[in-house]
């Protein structure tokens, strides 16, 4: 009887964990375009290892499975961006090709190698973009810069491969390299927020597929992505994107980078202490 109360407890307290990650992950996805998974990705991993799930199994249900919320959230926060003009459709023709082969080798990457492997590539990425959006100035220009198409291809194919491995909605690598290039840092925020549906969707299947039959998942697993957990994860997502994206549109350009940046360094910061400890 004592077992099952525990047993109750812990998937009560897991319940209340990703109702509580879907609902910040909404917001962020919305204000930054994101996917949520920056902030998903760490809280699921984290739950995993308190159930006890293998550590070389926890990152790729952890990425896999934020990635299948992502596949919401990015529609219904690319729906609010693109209500205020701050998806660029061009540029997402020009761009999604490349970044659907990145996905595809980042899939492949992640579906068959050590998870700790995912957790050192997410906590570095995310460290040095958070250095790079709080230190680096926005710049005030209406000046786009237009690279070659094969450096499209290459920062396309970098890209979806590392938001593949990570988990995240492309926010994470897109925002700042789009930014770099002189992109206004609302119109960057919209147009990732829409490349974060062309990363989720083949990403998930890819984890899906890669994960049948490996032994150790938590239960109601579906290859790698847990479906209990994008069952409670995905309502709280789609109901809160749209909270973010109005957040995006009514503060400063400066104070969104330094956001985006802080939770960046947090959630970096974290994954070094796991994977130290």
């Amino acid at each position: 009887m004592i077992e099952i109360e525990g047993t109750m407890s812990l998937y009560l307290l897991w319940g209340a964990a990703m109702l509580f990650a879907g609902i910040v992950g909404g917001i962020m996805a919305g204000l930054l375009g994101v996917g949520g998974g920056i902030v998903i990705v760490p809280v699921l991993y984290h739950f995993l290892t308190t159930m006890g799930v293998d550590e070389s199994l926890r990152m790729q249900v952890a990425v896999a499975t934020s990635l299948t919320t992502i596949i919401a959230t990015a529609i219904s926060s690319t729906r609010s961006h693109y209500k205020k003009g701050s998806v660029d459709i061009a540029l997402l023709k020009h761009w999604g090709p490349a970044i659907v082969v990145g996905v595809l080798i980042g899939t492949a990457i992640g579906g068959f190698a050590d998870g700790r492997v995912l957790t050192i590539v997410f906590a570095v990425v995310a460290l040095l973009v958070a250095a790079n959006m709080i230190l680096v100035r926005d710049r005030e220009t209406d000046t786009q810069k237009n690279p070659p198409k094969s450096v499209w291809a290459i920062l396309g194919v970098i890209a979806g491969s590392l938001s593949a491995m990570m988990g995240i909605g492309g926010g994470t690598i897109c925002v700042p390299v789009l930014s770099f290039l002189g992109y206004d840092i609302r119109r960057a925020v919209g147009t990732s927020a829409a490349i974060g549906l062309i990363i989720a969707l083949p990403g998930t299947i890819g984890y899906a597929m890669s994960g049948i039959g490996v032994n150790g998942r938590p239960p109601f697993s579906l290859g790698y992505v847990n479906v209990l957990a994008a069952a409670l994860l995905i309502p709280m997502t789609v109901l809160f994107a749209p909270v973010g994206a109005r957040i995006a549109h009514s503060i400063p350009r400066r104070a969104l980078r330094i956001c985006f940046g802080l939770f960046l360094a947090i959630t970096s910061l974290r994954m070094f202490y796991d994977l130290i400890s």
